[in-house]
C-alpha cells in the first residue's frame, strides 16, 4: 500500500498552507509549536507520520525563526520516522546571497541548502529562486516552480494592445525574455546602478516604450524602490501604462508607500509571503494550486514539467 500524504505547515504562512492542503484535498496535520517564555520554541507532531509522505510547507522570510522551525520540523519529522520528508518552501529566503560579491561574506543561500540537506529533508519545492543555479547547492532533488504559469492567464485576461515586457534590472533579464517570447511581444531593459543596498544612484531605459503598455517582470520585491523607479522612469519615456507582477513581496521599509505614490496601474503578486497590509494597488494571485499540483505529482511519481511555461509555448 502506497504511503499516505500529510501536509503540516510552521508559523511563516499557515494561510497558504491550508489553502495548499485543501486544494490536494487533505486537511493540514495536527502539529504544535510550543514556545518557552525565552523565545525558544519546540515543534511537536500530534499525530503517526511513521512511513508517511510528509510536506512541510514554510517559507523561510524574516525573521529567521521561520528558517529554524523549518529545520526542526524536518528533524522531528525524521525522528519520528516519516518515510519520506519534502520542504516546500514557496519563499527560499537568503537567495539573493548566493554569492562571493564582496570579500569576507558569507554564500548564505549555501548553507541553507546544507542545512536543509543535514536536518533530513529527502526533497525541496521551491518557487522562484532569485538566481535559478540555487539548485545545484542542494544534493536532493529540487523541483523550482514557475510563476509565469500563474501571472500568464492573468496577463492574457488583460489583453492590452501594446504589450511590452520590461526588466526592472539586468538580473531579471532571462525571466521576463521567456514570458516575453511566450507571448511573441518585445522586451525592454531597465538598466540601474546602485551606490549601496536598497539604495539606486541612477537607471536608462533601454528600448522603447513610447504608447506600449507595460509589464514588468521581477522575482523579489523588497523595498520597492527599483520597482516604482523604473515604472516612474517608463511613464516619462512615454509609456502608456504600466503594471508590476512580482512572486515574492517581501516589502520592507517603505514599500507599500512606495507603491502607493508609484505610477503603476496595479502591482500583482503571490501569496508565498503574507502581506503585512492592504493596499489599493497590491492583487494577490495564490500560488496554493501550483503547489498542490506538484505535491501530487510527486507522490504519484508524476512529471511536473507541465506546470512550466516552456511546456506551452505558443
Amino acid at each position: 500500500m502506497q504511503p499516505s500524504v500529510k501536509i503540516f505547515t510552521g508559523n511563516s504562512n499557515p494561510a497558504l498552507a491550508e489553502k495548499i492542503a485543501s486544494r490536494y484535498g487533505n486537511g493540514l496535520g495536527k502539529m504544535t509549536i510550543q514556545k518557552f517564555s525565552d523565545g525558544e520554541f519546540q515543534p511537536i507532531y500530534m499525530e503517526s507520520i511513521r512511513g508517511d509522505y510528509v510536506f512541510l510547507v514554510q517559507s523561510t522570510n524574516s525573521p529567521s525563526d521561520n528558517l529554524m522551525e523549518l529545520l526542526m520540523m524536518i528533524d522531528a519529522a525524521k525522528r519520528a520516522s516519516a518515510g519520506y520528508i519534502t520542504a516546500v518552501i514557496p519563499y527560499f529566503g537568503f537567495a539573493r546571497q548566493d554569492r562571493k560579491d564582496k570579500p569576507r561574506v558569507a554564500i548564505a543561500s549555501k548553507l541553507v541548502a546544507n542545512l536543509l540537506t543535514s536536518a533530513g529533508a529527502n526533497r525541496v519545492i521551491t518557487m522562484d529562486l532569485h538566481a535559478p543555479q540555487i539548485q545545484g547547492f542542494f544534493d536532493i532533488p529540487v523541483d523550482h516552480l514557475d510563476s509565469s504559469a500563474i501571472f500568464i492567464p492573468y496577463i492574457e485576461n488583460l489583453k492590452l494592445e501594446n504589450l511590452t515586457f520590461a526588466s526592472p534590472d539586468v538580473g531579471s533579464t532571462n525571466r521576463v525574455r521567456e514570458v516575453a517570447a511566450y507571448f511573441n511581444a518585445e522586451m525592454v531593459i531597465c538598466d540601474k546602478h546602485r551606490k549601496r543596498a536598497n539604495e539606486i544612484a541612477s537607471m536608462v531605459v533601454i528600448g522603447d516604450v513610447k504608447d506600449k503598455d507595460i509589464v514588468l517582470i521581477d522575482d523579489i520585491c523588497d523595498t520597492a524602490g527599483t520597482l516604482t523607479k523604473a515604472a516612474n522612469l517608463l511613464r516619462e519615456k512615454g509609456a502608456k501604462s504600466v503594471r508590476a507582477f512580482c512572486t515574492h513581496p517581501v516589502l520592507s521599509g517603505k514599500a507599500y508607500e512606495n507603491i502607493e505614490n508609484s505610477v503603476l496601474e496595479e502591482f500583482v503578486i503571490c501569496d508565498t509571503i503574507p502581506l503585512k497590509q492592504e493596499s489599493s494597488k497590491i492583487k494577490v494571485i495564490s500560488v496554493a494550486d501550483l503547489f498542490a499540483v506538484a505535491i501530487r505529482n510527486m507522490h504519484e511519481n508524476k512529471s511536473i514539467t507541465n506546470l512550466f511555461v516552456h511546456s506551452h509555448r505558443r
